[in-house]
């Protein structure tokens, strides 16, 4: 993701005591496996690697005594928001600012939004390259003409889910982006 754990070039922790983590909300089944199995056979070398999700943290590197702190700060804010539909359809792209095609959210935006400010306070306080927008990637830093056919074959794609948790992913430099921790939304619901 240009603004999400799975998108760009990881360079290996610098340090043996340092890691690289992103935050997301992760696509359930039947619709993670195939957009993630539709991304690799695009010929996305990276999309094993991947699991489809909409990006609340892009990638961060951190030293490793710190992921406790970290920890209990993304579970607070996961007490702070309810959970939430979330409804994508059809397909758009950031293309020509960055060679992305997309899955686009067009309900649960602000639940989104709200949720990634929450995540991007405290320990994981970021400034982002690119304006905040919630997305699933579908194909990445791939040739126009795949881009184009992932743009037109999932156009009419469409899945709608209650988002009830998100996720910590550390990236392994060896199998990618490792799920290690859900934080279930509590917050209260609206009265």
């Amino acid at each position: 993701m240009s603004d999400g754990p799975t998108e760009q070039a990881l360079e290996p922790a610098l340090e043996p005591d340092q890691v690289t983590i992103g935050v997301a909300i992760a696509v359930p089944e039947p619709w993670g496996a195939r957009l993630q199995d539709y991304r690799a056979d695009l010929g996305d070398e990276t999309a094993v690697g991947i699991p489809t999700h909409v990006t609340l943290m892009p990638p961060f590197l951190l030293d490793r005594a710190t992921l406790p702190a970290v920890e209990e700060h993304l579970a607070d804010a996961a007490t702070a928001h309810r959970r939430f539909r979330l409804h994508l359809r059809g397909t758009g792209t950031f293309r020509p600012v960055s060679p992305v095609v997309f899955v686009t959210v067009v309900e649960g935006i602000s639940g989104c939004e709200q949720l990634a400010f929450s995540v991007r306070r405290g320990p994981l306080r970021t400034r982002l390259t690119y304006p905040y927008h919630p997305h699933v990637t579908v194909a990445h830093h791939l040739c126009d003409t795949l881009l184009d056919r992932a743009f037109d074959e999932l156009a009419g794609f469409e899945a709608t889910f209650l988002v009830e948790r998100f996720w910590l992913y550390v990236h392994d430099e060896s199998t990618g982006w490792v799920p290690t921790r859900d934080f279930v939304l509590a917050g209260a619901a609206a009265g």
